[in-house]
């Protein structure tokens, strides 16, 4: 009868296992535009002044515990008030999350998915950046998680004010 109870208990931990698999990571979207092109290129060079903007989606998907994570990326760069370009990135993957309570799975899809996916969102924007006819662009890392805290303090703030 022990043995029984011991391996119930052994099967039971071993379906509750935190799993984390990335089933595919790929580009859903991306575009480069250089609306000042060809007469960017013939002025003085000067240091552009760069901006960037992130948004992360996620969705559940119909295989239960499988997750769509999308990141985007926008990249602007202007010099002398001109847009010399601008970068758009959508990069996506496919993740199995499994054994991860309700309360941590934000902390799963919009901190760790993100963070797999931002060097290939890099990758992609500095090849776009290249072929458009700009030195190749480096992205600094982000922070994820402190874009997430950021986000959770702005939806309380927010709560604070509907109250009042």
């Amino acid at each position: 009868m022990a043995d029984n109870n011991t391996t119930a208990a052994a099967n039971e931990a071993a379906q509750q296992a935190t799993t984390f698999d990335i089933r595919k990571i790929y580009l859903k979207d991306s575009s480069v535009e250089s609306p000042n092109a060809p007469m960017i290129f013939l002025q003085e060079p000067s240091t552009p002044e760069i901006s960037i903007d992130a948004s992360i989606k996620s969705a559940a998907l119909d295989p239960e515990d499988y997750y769509e994570v999308i990141l985007g990326l926008t990249v602007t760069s202007k010099m002398a008030d001109q847009t010399a370009f601008l970068v758009e990135v959508h990069q996506a993957g496919v993740f199995q999350v499994v054994g991860v309570s309700d309360a941590d799975m934000p902390l799963a899809l919009e901190i760790a998915c993100p963070n797999i996916l931002l060097p290939f969102a890099r990758e992609a924007i500095s090849d776009l950046v290249g072929k458009a006819g700009f030195p190749q662009l480096l992205l600094s890392p982000i922070n994820f998680e402190a874009l997430y805290l950021q986000k959770q303090q702005q939806q309380a703030n927010a709560a604070q004010e509907e109250q009042h």
